[in-house]
């Protein structure tokens, strides 16, 4: 996966100074770097029995849009509080300094669906938990959560530890 790994632009100090930001446009934009991470995850996925793909605002939306299609299942997306126009289930959850949220409209899933989390980076892993939290008090289980980059000094892996996990790149201690 090095070859992905390439195609990621890092941007120094963004947002905010210390920060190395992961760029995936740089991977999307570029036909064989996009396609060859749909279908490295469409390899992974293909036999698994997967009703929905519940992307993460908003990187997430482009992975889980060709996920959806290639894996013949719905999309839902999960967006940040006051985007989604109809009735939801929202979840709130810890960052670095106070709160965030997530919000699913409440009718997306339903159970017994059997969903697959999608963003392009796992960090901490609060927002694939909050996700998954949402996905679960619906009536959905959580099949897997997936990732383009991991960075795992953050240790979202662990947060996610009851989740099966699969990313395709890592940037450790950069």
């Amino acid at each position: 996966m090095e070859s992905l790994k390439a195609l990621v632009r890092t941007i120094p100090d963004f947002p905010k100074p210390g920060i190395q930001f992961r760029d995936i446009t740089t991977l999307i934009q570029n036909p064989w770097g996009f396609k060859r991470a749909v279908d490295e995850f469409v390899t992974h996925y293909r036999y698994q029995p997967i009703d929905k793909i519940v992307a993460i605002e908003s990187r997430g939306f482009v992975l889980g849009g060709a996920l959806a299609h290639h894996l013949n299942c719905g999309l839902v997306m999960a967006r940040k509080k006051g985007k989604l126009p109809w009735l939801v289930e929202r979840q709130e959850y810890q960052l670095e300094y106070g709160t965030d949220c997530i919000e699913i409209h409440k009718d997306a899933i339903q159970a017994p669906d059997r969903c697959l989390i999608v963003d392009d980076l796992l960090a901490t892993g609060g927002t694939c938990g909050a996700t998954c939290q949402l996905v679960e008090r619906l009536g959905g289980r959580v099949v897997g959560c997936a990732f383009i980059i991991e960075l795992p000094d953050l240790h979202g892996r662990e947060r996610l530890s009851k989740y099966n996990v699969q990313s395709l790149v890592s940037f450790e201690g950069e």
